[in-house]
C-alpha cells in the first residue's frame, strides 16, 4: 500500500502580489488566503473553480523569475465555454486551437504549429486555448471529455456545468444507441449511468 501524495498547490512567480491578486480575483477564482509577515514573507492562495489544486504567489516565496511558469494546465470539459467565461472576466484568451505537431500548445512565441479551431471530431485532450497573467505566466486550457484508462478512480463532477455537459454527451450517445437498435430504451437511466462512468474513468463505452 502506497501513501497518497496529493498535489494541492503550485507556486507561480510574480513581481507584484497585489497586481496578481487583483487579476486572479477578477477571474472569479476563490481567494483562500493572504498572509503577510513582519519579515517580508507573504503568501496569497487562489483556487480555480472546481479545481482540487490551488496556486500560490506572494513575496519571498520563490527565487524563480516572474513570468517563468509556463504551460499551467486548466482542464475543462468545454474549451469554448471556458474561453468565453474567461473573456467575460477580462482575460485575454487565444482562439481555440489544436496542435499540428506534438508540443505546439507550449510554443508561446511561435504559434506556427497551431491550427485554429478544436481538434478533429473534438477528440479528448486535443483542443486548447491559452492566456497569460500580468507577469506572463502562461495558462493552458485543455478540453478533456473522456479520460484515458486508469487516469481517475471515480466519476465525480465538480460543477453543475460539468455534470450537464456529461449528461448531454450521454444523451447524444444514447440517441445513437437507440437508432442502432431501432427501439426506445426504457432502461435509459442505467445506460446513461454506465456511459458516464465509463467516459469519466476511461473504460470502454457502451454501444
Amino acid at each position: 500500500m502506497s501513501t497518497d501524495l496529493k498535489l494541492e498547490a503550485v507556486v507561480v512567480p510574480v513581481a507584484d502580489a497585489d497586481r496578481s491578486k487583483e487579476f486572479y480575483s477578477g477571474l472569479g477564482w476563490r481567494l483562500d488566503a493572504d498572509f503577510a509577515f513582519d519579515n517580508g514573507f507573504r503568501v496569497v492562495q487562489f483556487t480555480p473553480p472546481g479545481s482540487p489544486a490551488s496556486v500560490q504567489f506572494g513575496t519571498n516565496i520563490t527565487s524563480a523569475e516572474p513570468g517563468t511558469a509556463q504551460g499551467l494546465y486548466l482542464v475543462v470539459t468545454d474549451v469554448e465555454a471556458a474561453r468565453s467565461e474567461l473573456l467575460a472576466h477580462g482575460a485575454k484568451v487565444s482562439e481555440v486551437f489544436h496542435p499540428a505537431a506534438p508540443g505546439a500548445q507550449f510554443e508561446a512565441g511561435d504559434t506556427g504549429g497551431r491550427v485554429t479551431g478544436p481538434a478533429d471530431e473534438r477528440s479528448s485532450y486535443g483542443s486548447f486555448a491559452t492566456f497569460n497573467d500580468p507577469d506572463g505566466n502562461t495558462w493552458l486550457l485543455q478540453e478533456v471529455t473522456k479520460r484515458l484508462p486508469g487516469r481517475v478512480d471515480d466519476a465525480t463532477y465538480s460543477s453543475v456545468d460539468d455534470l450537464e455537459a456529461a449528461l448531454r454527451r450521454a444523451a447524444a450517445a444514447h440517441g445513437e444507441h437507440e437508432a442502432r437498435t431501432g427501439q426506445a430504451d426504457e432502461n435509459w437511466p442505467t445506460w446513461y449511468a454506465t456511459y458516464m462512468l465509463a467516459e469519466r474513468t476511461g473504460a470502454e463505452l457502451p454501444q
